[in-house]
């Protein structure tokens, strides 16, 4: 687990490595990372993130999908792409399920808008 030494207890997970920060503050979402992707449940987030170009009006192109499609956007968040200086890596988090038809078809367009679009997974809200 990547988390502190009481979510590794809590949830009774190994801790692998401990202080692997980069930078003195940070802030860390902790994560249970598994085999086997989770089936849809009534509340789900699916976790994206991608690269892009950096020109005007492209960050909009590639989140509009959701707009279209009446899903929301619950989390934006951008961060240094760590081997290209002053190009960034964008995390989202949406409400949904990678499976359910709206949240499949809106992440297939965004791969078609992006550099790169990586699904981290669809897990239970909350």
């Amino acid at each position: 687990a990547i988390a502190s030494d009481l979510a590794g207890e809590l949830y009774r997970v190994p801790i692998l490595r401990a202080n692997i920060e980069d930078n003195p503050n940070n802030s860390t979402r902790f994560l249970v990372v598994g085999r086997q992707p989770s089936g849809p449940t009534a509340r789900d987030k699916t976790s994206i993130l991608f690269a892009m170009r950096n020109e005007p009006g492209t960050l909009y192109r590639i989140l509009e999908p959701l707009a279209r499609l009446g899903i929301n956007l619950t989390k934006i968040e951008s961060r240094p792409a760590k081997q290209r200086p002053w190009e960034y890596v964008i995390f989202v988090d949406v409400e949904g399920h990678r499976d359910t038809p709206q949240v499949a078809s809106a992440l297939s367009e965004i791969g078609e808008r992006t550099l790169f679009l990586k699904v981290l997974g669809s897990y239970p809200a909350g």
